[in-house]
């Protein structure tokens, strides 16, 4: 299905159309703050961010976009509710992109002043709709929040504005609920060609919000639906952007960047294995290379079980295996292990 929709253009990015389901994250900072703004932004372009949104609340924070714009290398979306005069001054301020929910902006003209303002600079629109502003009338209809009433509101906002004369855009419908979020998904992407911007919204704190959303976007994407993909966690940014990566790593849907995988900790474990495992991902994302890597905790069944790694460390008492492809390389003692590591990888070729 992902090869079947449209491609869209987003700033120097492309999505729909088969491109690389690309990752998006939201600051969370005021915006006006511009160099708040753009430190959180810089953080999140190292992490791996492709697109990042930041709210527009007021005309302070359109006004600041140029400014930002200038300072970053990813596609800057703005996000807009209620006033329609800020989607107007977000485009003219240069955004790649703006969000609305046709719902709240207010009457018709109001909508089609937007649309015309995002016609003029030709900017893309995400269609934004979510299950806890659904249209009382389609909750009567459905008797509740449903994924059909989801599907239903998105498509009627979508058909206002191709009536205005305008398609590009993107379409986002999102709910907390991980089954009806995905059950949406599957049925609107029987019904249109736009590209799909899918998320878990108010998925909840880094904890519980990794857990649903990499059930409901591992249900999305594996069927192939969706173009581009956010994350909603309660805490850093950042955070999205390492989870976002992984989930699509998982699917196959993104290669490159060092998979860890550590063993779970056994009566045998004689080292802080927990501590290592963290320190570890921690040291990999220096390094641009596509391999596995196992942090184990024993050095008896370590390199065995992580056979399939390409490198690995395993823990003993006071001392530490290194070992590789299965391999064993070397003892060093365990206060070592990381910097015997670091060595190892920054002397793995790259591809």
């Amino acid at each position: 299905m992902r090869e079947r929709t449209r491609v869209v253009k987003i700033g120097d990015r492309y999505i729909g159309g088969g491109n690389p389901v690309l990752i998006q994250s939201m600051t969370n900072t005021k915006t006006e703050h511009i160099e708040e703004t753009v430190e959180q932004i810089h953080r999140l372009e190292r992490a791996g961010c492709e697109i990042v949104r930041c709210t527009v609340p007021t005309m302070e924070a359109a006004l600041a976009l140029p400014e930002i714009k200038k300072q970053i290398s990813i596609p800057l979306v703005a996000d807009i509710h209620f006033d329609y005069r800020l989607a107007i001054a977000a485009i003219e301020q240069g955004a790649d992109k703006i969000r609305i929910n046709p719902g709240n902006i207010g009457a018709m003209e109001r909508v089609r002043a937007v649309v015309d303002a995002a016609r003029e600079r030709q900017i893309p629109i995400r269609v934004g709709v979510n299950s806890g502003s659904l249209e009382k009338e389609l909750v009567e209809k459905y008797q509740g929040v449903t994924a059909q009433g989801l599907v239903e509101s998105a498509l009627d906002k979508v058909r206002r504005i191709e009536d205005m004369g305008y398609d590009n855009l993107v379409i986002s419908i999102k709910s907390s609920d991980v089954m009806m979020c995905a059950r949406a998904h599957a049925l609107i992407a029987e019904e249109t060609d736009y590209p799909l911007h899918v998320g878990i919204t108010e998925a909840g704190t880094v904890y519980s919000g990794n857990i649903k959303s990499a059930v409901g976007l591992g249900m999305i994407l594996s069927q192939g639906i969706g173009d581009t993909v956010r994350v909603s966690l309660t805490g850093d940014p950042v955070e999205e952007i390492k989870s976002a990566k992984l989930i699509l790593k998982t699917l196959g849907l993104r290669k490159g960047g060092i998979d860890v995988v550590s063993c779970p900790t056994c009566g045998r474990t004689c080292i802080d294995l927990i501590s290592l495992a963290n320190q570890v991902e921690t040291l990999v994302a220096e390094f641009p290379l596509d391999i596995k890597v196992a942090v184990m905790g024993c050095v008896v069944n370590g390199p065995g079980e992580a056979r399939e790694a390409d490198l690995g460390i395993a823990g003993g008492k006071g001392e530490g295996l290194l070992f590789k492809k299965g391999e064993k390389l070397r003892m060093v003692p365990e206060e070592e292990l990381l910097d015997a590591l670091r060595m190892e990888l920054a002397a793995w070729p790259q591809a």
